[in-house]
């Protein structure tokens, strides 16, 4: 983080993040101008303590200046002086800029969090931020990750997060948890494109929200979901990519999260509306509270359910 900056809890002991993912901005067109209103009402109701961005924040092949798209993106947090921070998706650097001149666009926003992480890893975008208690220290940590984009030319489909960020991932967990006595402290996990988890998650376990595509998860396991389990400090994940999918669970133990979609200048379904996946953290309490705020300022606390066993009798 920037020197001088911190995210600390509430003194009521609250923390609350907004997640925006798959905004798709492109040129200022009237369906960005309403994904602008939706970001407006959702920053008006939530107050949240830090906004998320999960990655293609900007569909960069039909930018006419992809800086500037995502400038103008991410200005309607960062002309609030919110925190805010975000991961890369697949396609923010695909045409006409690189990962790392969007990353010094997101710099030039003095409440912005993101980093671009050790120069050695794949991808631009893996590093911390904690979230303070009252005391000052860490009492969550946040990591974001840099998902990729294609697995070409090993595969087709979509990259994975390579096996030097779990490692790098591993080494942090295991810093912070010395840190706290040995104990593991308490983490969420913010990446653009889902882990092969997700899928098996929903054909196994009870899960909430609706599943209306394919999971465009990689077709390979690079092991990411594993390195969590055994450090046993990650809650929760929060993923974008997949724009009509919006459901979470728990798979042994992590809850593993989508974002709801939440531009309009790309694919989407009518019956479901655009919003923000929002997340509450209670200073001294286990787990999360989750919720997803709607374009029309309504919330919903309690998404369907899904049952596999229900699914399968009913087939």
């Amino acid at each position: 983080m920037r020197p001088g900056t911190s995210l600390n809890f509430r003194p009521e002991g609250t923390f609350t993040i907004v997640q925006f993912t798959d905004l798709h901005w492109k040129n200022g067109e009237e369906p960005d101008q309403r994904t602008a209103k939706l970001m407006q009402t959702v920053l008006d109701l939530e107050q949240p303590d830090l906004v998320f961005f999960t990655g293609d924040t900007i569909e960069s092949e039909h930018c006419r200046n992809p800086k500037q798209s995502f400038h103008d993106a991410v200005s309607i947090v960062s002309g609030r002086r919110l925190p805010w921070a975000a991961v890369f998706g697949n396609h923010d650097a695909e045409y006409g800029t690189t990962k790392s001149e969007l990353l010094q666009v997101q710099l030039e926003h003095s409440t912005c969090l993101s980093e671009a992480g050790p120069e050695e890893l794949h991808g631009i975008g893996n590093y911390t931020i904690p979230i303070l208690n009252g005391e000052g220290k860490p009492e969550v940590i946040l990591y974001a990750l840099d998902s990729g984009d294609y697995a070409a030319p090993l595969l087709k489909g979509y990259d994975w997060i390579h096996r030097d960020q779990i490692e790098w991932f591993a080494r942090q967990a295991d810093a912070f948890a010395q840190w706290n006595g040995g104990q593991p402290v308490p983490s969420l996990a913010f990446f653009h494109i889902p882990v092969p988890e997700y899928e098996e998650m929903w054909n196994k376990e009870t899960c909430f929200g609706v599943k209306e595509e394919g999971v465009g998860c990689p077709k390979v396991n690079s092991g990411f979901f594993t390195a969590m389990l055994e450090k046993g400090n990650v809650m929760g994940t929060f993923t974008g990519h997949d724009h009509i999918n919006d459901y979470h669970g728990q798979w042994h133990g992590i809850r593993l999260c989508y974002g709801r979609a939440t531009g309009f200048n790309t694919y989407g379904k009518e019956t479901m509306q655009r919003g923000a996946r929002v997340i509450r953290l209670n200073q001294g309490q286990a787990g999360f509270d989750t919720w997803i705020r709607l374009e029309d300022g309504s919330r919903i606390d309690n998404q369907p359910e899904h049952s596999p066993e229900l699914q399968a009798t009913n087939g």
